[in-house]
Formats: C-alpha cells, structure tokens, sequence
C-alpha cells in the first residue's frame, strides 16, 4: 500500500503533488510511530522488568516482616520468662529475708535464755556455798564403815509414798 501510495503521485500530477506531499508525511508519521512503538515497548519491558524487582523486594520485604515477628514474639517470650524468674527470686528473697528475722529473735531468745541460766547457775552455786557451810556444822569424825545388809520389811508396814512425806521439797 505505501509502495501504491508513492507511485499514484506521479501520474496524477499537480493533484499527485500534494497526494505525495501527505504520503510523505504519512510516511514520516508511520516511521516515527514504528520508533515510538519501539520506545513504548522498551518503556513497557523496563516497567515489566521494575515491577518483578519490585515484587521480588516486597516479597522479600514480607519474609523479613515475618522473621522480625517472630523474633518479637521471642523477646516478648523472654521477657515474660524474666518478670517470672524475677518474681520468685522477689519471693525467694522475701522468704531468707522471713527467716533471716527469724533467726535474730530466736538469737535474742537464746541470748535472754543464757542470762537466765547464767543467772540461775549463780543462784545455784551461791545455795551450794550456803549448803556446804550448813552440812560442814553438821561434821563428825570418820568412824569405819561397817556393811550393811538389807533388812526385810515386816509383812505389816508399807512404805509411804515420797509425795505424803513433810521433808520433801519440790522445785
């Protein structure tokens, strides 16, 4: 058709003229449309091109979200563990801390303990002086020991028992 289009001009004449006039710029356009098509298609596969990196960096984008998820989820597990572990040691400490207490007033208990038996083991000692000086009035000269041997009880008399008895003191 172009071929017929640039032949027609010339046995037409000056009607032919202006015929090959516009199928020169028909021409023109064709060719410059043939290179914009051109352009327009390296246009399209560089977008085509730009769109997979694109989708490529956003699915990677996406693995990335995913894994700084999880991670996350992992710290805020860990955090969870710590707040626990840090409450039973509050717990543990609170409970040496009950026993630590604990302790000072059964040390106080003791001490005061201590002071009252030392205090009776004086009383104690200064009875046995006093006890020694009544017994030392109370001497008599050695005589031999002669061995004595049990003597039976008459079947009539039984003893009584040491609570009934006026000498006995109890403490």
């Amino acid at each position: 058709p172009l071929a017929a289009a640039t032949s027609l001009p010339a046995r037409a004449g000056e009607q032919g003229r202006g015929f090959a006039v516009v199928a020169g710029e028909v021409r023109t356009l064709a060719s410059r449309s043939a290179q914009a098509a051109k352009e327009i298609k390296v246009l399209i596969e560089n977008s085509v091109s730009r769109i997979d990196t694109g989708s490529t960096q956003v699915r990677e984008a996406g693995e990335t979200m995913k894994e700084i998820v999880k991670a996350v989820t992992r710290v805020t597990d860990i955090m969870g563990e710590i707040a626990s572990a840090s409450d039973e040691q509050s717990k543990g400490i609170e409970q040496v801390a009950q026993a630590v207490s604990e302790m000072d007033s059964v040390t106080q208990q003791n001490a005061s303990l201590v002071e009252e038996s030392a205090a009776a083991a004086a009383a104690l000692e200064d009875q046995a002086n006093e006890l020694r000086q009544a017994v030392a009035a109370f001497r008599i000269q050695k005589q031999p020991r002669r061995e004595a041997s049990p003597t039976p009880l008459s079947k009539g008399l039984t003893p009584q028992p040491a609570a009934e008895q006026a000498n006995w003191e109890s403490f």
